[in-house]
């Protein structure tokens, strides 16, 4: 059995002292955060750290872009790639709306089977926050 090495400052080991966000080692492991690029993980980071305990978080996209330095294109942008991989759901305030309560899911395990039923509900979701057939609505010239 390899040993594991000791931190720099092994007196200064963090201890949850209260709410603190999850985040699964799957998603370095199985380079899922290879997979939805550097916006989609800081978008990723920012949900699971302002999740209640269900996974549940209420920042609305402008707030989730100035947390993080973002614009709500880049935000919009992270979100679906988020949507389209299954990490994330959305119920949005009202139909139509694009925000709500963002909801964090488990991540899929390399090797587990493609989630099932959720293709016509990610489209729906995916709509909802402005994208059509899949890509941005980014104005005239494109993306």
């Amino acid at each position: 059995m390899k040993r594991r090495p000791t931190p720099p400052d092994p007196d200064l080991v963090r201890r949850p002292s209260g709410p603190f966000g999850w985040i699964e080692a799957h998603l370095l492991h199985d380079r899922w955060l290879a997979r939805i690029g550097p916006e989609a993980t800081a978008v990723l980071l920012l949900l699971a750290l302002a999740a209640d305990r269900r996974g549940a978080s209420f920042y609305s996209r402008g707030r989730m872009g100035d947390a993080l330095g973002m614009s709500i294109t880049d935000v919009d942008r992270a979100l679906h790639r988020l949507l389209e991989l299954g990490l994330v759901a959305l119920r949005p305030w009202r139909p139509g709306g694009r925000d709500g309560v963002w909801q964090l899911l488990s991540v899929e395990r390399r090797g587990d089977a493609a989630r099932t039923g959720k293709v016509a509900h990610v489209a729906e979701l995916l709509r909802s926050l402005g994208f059509d057939g899949g890509r941005a609505h980014s104005g005239p010239g494109g993306e």
